[in-house]
């Protein structure tokens, strides 16, 4: 019976190990958690603008709706003049004058070197800043939190276009 009774212990000391592994480990800082967010949704918007194959670009489920392509303009210029006011430094956005799938994500991956600058001046010390936003003066992080929500209902939208074309999206293939 005491034999039995070891064994028991043992095993379940064994499966809560990694319980009490994880537990140990530290969470990331806030803004280290913000830039994870926004690196996975920058991840699928730039996979998605790039599996969509050129003539897609033009695609739209219904007259109402926007283009494939809108929506990575869309995107891009969102990012554009939101990232560059939290750095301080308003650009105007220009993507919504591309047509071409080369144009548009250039457009994007320039929209991500803006909002990767802003991301990596993120801090605890400045996280609570006032920063011009779209609704006016915004803490720094709510407004670059901000920016991750709009990507990812972007990205939704943008999700059930490639599957409309018969396109698996980026956040649905196997992970390996």
């Amino acid at each position: 019976m005491k034999r039995h009774a070891a064994i028991v212990v043992g095993v379940v000391g064994l499966l809560a190990a990694p319980l009490v592994v994880r537990a140990q480990a530290p969470a990331p800082s806030v803004p280290d958690a913000i830039r994870q967010q926004y690196n996975g949704v920058k991840n699928n918007l730039l996979k998605a603008a790039d599996k969509m194959p050129e003539d897609g670009y033009d695609f739209k489920p219904t007259p109402e709706q926007r283009t494939f392509g809108g929506w990575v303009a869309h995107v891009a210029d969102a990012q554009t003049a939101g990232c560059s006011r939290a750095l301080g430094a308003p650009k105007t956005p220009s993507a919504s004058s591309k047509t071409t799938k080369a144009d548009l994500v250039a457009a994007l991956k320039d929209s991500f070197d803006t909002c990767d600058a802003a991301y990596a001046a993120l801090t605890d010390a400045n996280a609570g800043e006032p920063i011009q936003s779209y609704r006016g003066p915004t803490p720094r992080l709510a407004a670059l939190a901000g920016n991750i929500e709009h990507d990812n209902e972007c990205y939704g939208s943008m999700a059930v276009y490639l599957r409309l074309k018969g396109i698996v999206p980026p956040s649905s293939e196997p992970r390996h």
